[in-house]
């Protein structure tokens, strides 16, 4: 499923819950979703998410100049899990910049859906 439209149906659900009266705690469980991120989707309009969402999309990431490697390796090894990816990208690559693993983690999914 598309990342970005796996984020408009997480906002669309917290809001669903939050009119039927859950609290932001209860909805964070129910949703498995941080308290931060639950109170900061209900602070937005759609207006506001969706340039959000539009804002992150264009940002210039890190990891870009390794997109193809990591697509390969991808394409190649479809379960590979992003500490897996961030070993290899520092095996192969001399330069790589130094990123977290988190980073990285955020990157691997980014790159299969492109």
């Amino acid at each position: 499923m598309n990342v970005y439209l796996n984020k408009f149906m997480i906002y669309f659900e917290i809001h669903r819950l939050y009119r039927e009266g859950f609290s932001i705690r209860q909805t964070s469980e129910e949703l498995v979703l941080n308290r931060r991120t639950v109170s900061k989707y209900l602070s937005m309009s759609e207006l506001e998410f969706e340039q959000m969402m539009i804002d992150q999309s264009e940002r210039n990431k890190v990891l870009s100049p390794y997109e193809s490697f990591v697509k390969s390796r991808l394409d190649k090894f479809r379960d590979t899990p992003a500490a897996q990816m961030h070993d290899w990208l520092k095996e192969y690559f001399k330069d790589l910049p130094k990123v977290s693993q988190k980073t990285v983690f955020n990157f691997v999914p980014w790159v299969r859906v492109v």
